[in-house]
């Protein structure tokens, strides 16, 4: 039965996706602001639907950030990726080169200014930076995964510095946040299990740390934050 359920939500998802980003795909190139518009209205459908077929619910905990900054944020599945962007008022994340070329996702993402990424590119860094700068006349927040990939809960993973890189270069507060979305939407996995996934925002980290000092707090509070809320 749970699996099922698993797979009428997963039809409906992409059914809700596809009929609405048609619908809105004008507008979105018209205006940013219809872009962010529906991807919000979308990602508050995938919320219902969770709550109504699977029994998800979604929780958002600590002040969601509102101006420019860094969000900093523990990555387990792609539904903590549709809790951030139907959360935070402007995110633009910093994304896999791979999703830019994905149907309807790729489209709207690179609508709404997010940075492609080539991974095993050299020089890839620079080009993140270069694609965020870009982005700073509309200033909202830069989500990235600082380890870099999807990472199931409680399995440890380095964290990378491009999260510093961009602590640094843009001189902006950085926010982490932890979740642990993993345990009810996993990674290649069809079943979504019932329960309540949470994004917790933590406390802002401050300009002005060095790279270690800065990595070193970042780590820490999102494994700390993003382990308790795992089962005992």
């Amino acid at each position: 039965m749970l699996l099922l359920r698993s797979l009428i939500f997963s039809l409906a998802m992409y059914v809700v996706m596809a009929v609405l980003g048609i619908l809105w795909a004008i507008p979105a190139l018209i205006r940013r602001d219809w872009a962010y518009w529906i991807m919000a209205k979308y990602c508050h459908i995938v919320f219902w639907l969770l709550r109504v077929i699977v029994g998800i619910k979604v929780e958002i905990r600590g002040d969601v950030p509102q101006g420019e900054c860094i969000v900093a944020a523990k990555h387990q599945s792609f539904l903590d990726i549709i809790m951030l962007m139907g959360t935070l008022p402007r995110p633009k994340f910093i994304m896999k080169k791979s999703v830019k070329w994905t149907p309807i996702v790729g489209f709207y993402a690179m609508q709404i200014g997010c940075a492609p990424v080539d991974r095993g590119k050299h020089g890839a860094t620079a080009e993140m930076v270069e694609d965020v700068a870009e982005e700073q006349q509309d200033p909202g927040q830069i989500v990235i995964y600082p380890q870099g990939t999807r990472v199931a809960p409680g399995l440890p993973a380095r964290y990378k510095r491009g999260t510093a890189i961009l602590y640094q270069t843009f001189n902006l507060p950085c926010v982490p946040a932890a979740t642990n979305a993993g345990l009810f939407w996993g990674r290649n996995s069809l079943l979504r299990k019932p329960g309540t996934a949470v994004i917790e925002f933590l406390p802002t980290i401050p300009v002005g740390l060095q790279d270690a000092e800065f990595m070193q707090r970042l780590e820490m509070e999102v494994e700390m934050a993003s382990n308790k809320l795992l089962p005992d």
